[in-house]
């Protein structure tokens, strides 16, 4: 993309630090779900960084409620506790943060197993019963990212509402949590959710061991482009990009992502060795980064002056329409050949995300021989100027 009616917002250092969520911001809340008392599930953390998620309590914390077209959290368990069978109707992805995560599914969880662990990102289907348990030596993190800004909240197994009623815990229809024990009241005019029909759990899709394998992008399945940005050719641009969900933000005309269905957002990996990243740009949709592995700096409005470090399992939301820069200042990850940081890069939407990348950053690969073709792709500059000599 070469111009643009994008409006120019200034993301000002108040701007910055609002939408800024460093791994010591998180406020755990213990009593998010309908099975915080049975045991097994009693220690479970739950975070909503971005929107309220699918938590059922009302005093949930939440950092930042502006809506995004998606919403971000975590589950933050010890060793040996689960999260319950319970059935989403939006697209729910997991980011292993750290830990060891058997996930299993089917309405009784004897569908499928498969064991999580570190780098791991899992989309699971929309309508189909899951649960997961921490089964590594310490405490575990997975960073989820669900579908909308309007989850619709979740489908708890019958067994889960069944154990749950007897330790004081009912669901109301409107998805809140009524704690008998606490004192609150059974309401009157409100219907408590009751455990779904059998008729309709025999009508949820089936899914194999390897139909989900399919739907898990571990740290080896990434096929990383290094020229899958116009910055790409110029010094200082150098971040390779791998796609997961959807087609996002490659300028690389044959790069394809592995998980294509819609699920309100996209996601990608950037790595990069330290002082290389992804030169300045903008585009119009919100934007999540969250950081793998590495210290990363994320400049705004092309000003060294609104910048911010962030560190593992730090996050930032970027405005729409906000020009960006990233640059990874240490590594976090050594492979064989070179030492990286990982970046994650999630955008509100389906579809492509067009680039507009600064004057100056379109000069320099200009002067480099890549350009940006009209289906907003990377093409050979001297081919596209041949091609409009011919026109």
């Amino acid at each position: 993309m070469t111009s643009s009616t994008l409006s120019e917002p200034s993301v000002d250092s108040a701007e910055i630090q609002r939408r800024t969520i460093r791994r010591t911001d998180w406020v755990a809340c213990n009593a998010a779900f309908i099975d915080c008392r049975t045991p097994g599930s009693d220690k479970k953390e739950n975070y909503a960084f971005i929107g309220p998620g699918v938590s059922q309590n009302a005093n949930q914390y939440v950092n930042l409620t502006e809506r995004h077209g998606f919403n971000t959290g975590a589950a933050g368990m010890p060793k040996g506790i689960s999260n319950n069978l319970h059935l989403h109707f939006t697209a729910e992805v997991f980011i292993n943060l750290g830990g060891e995560f058997r996930l299993r599914w089917g309405a009784d969880g004897t569908q499928g197993e498969y064991v999580a662990t570190d780098g791991d990102i899992i989309s699971v289907p929309t309508w189909i019963f899951r649960g997961f348990t921490n089964e590594g030596p310490d405490d575990g993190v997975l960073y989820t990212v669900l579908g909308h800004d309007d989850t619709g909240g979740i489908i708890w197994g019958p067994s889960v509402l069944r154990d749950a009623e007897s330790y004081g815990l009912h669901l109301t229809a409107d998805n809140r949590l009524i704690d008998t024990v606490a004192g609150d009241e059974i309401p009157k005019d409100t219907a408590l959710i009751k455990p779904m029909r059998q008729r309709f759990i025999d009508e949820l899709t089936s899914y194999s061991p390897e139909q989900m394998r399919s739907r898990v992008i571990q740290s080896g399945d990434r096929v990383y482009s290094d020229h899958a940005l116009l910055c790409n050719a110029v010094p200082g641009g150098g971040a390779q990009l791998a796609l997961v969900i959807g087609y996002g933000m490659s300028e690389d005309r044959r790069q394809v992502p592995p998980i294509h269905e819609p699920h309100s957002f996209n996601l990608a990996c950037l790595r990069a060795q330290p002082g290389e990243g992804v030169l300045r740009h903008r585009h119009e949709r919100p934007q999540v980064v969250l950081v793998k592995s590495g210290r990363w700096s994320i400049t705004l409005n092309g000003d060294p002056d609104t910048s911010l470090v962030l560190g593992p399992s730090d996050s930032f939301s970027v405005p729409a329409g906000a020009w960006r820069e990233f640059r990874c200042l240490e590594a976090g990850e050594t492979t064989a050949t070179e030492e990286t940081g990982e970046l994650l890069v999630i955008n509100a939407g389906d579809d492509r995300v067009r680039l507009e990348w600064a004057p100056e950053v379109s000069a320099a690969a200009h002067d480099a021989g890549r350009v940006i073709d009209p289906n907003g792709y990377i093409a050979p500059t001297a081919v596209m100027e041949d091609a409009a000599e011919d026109d």
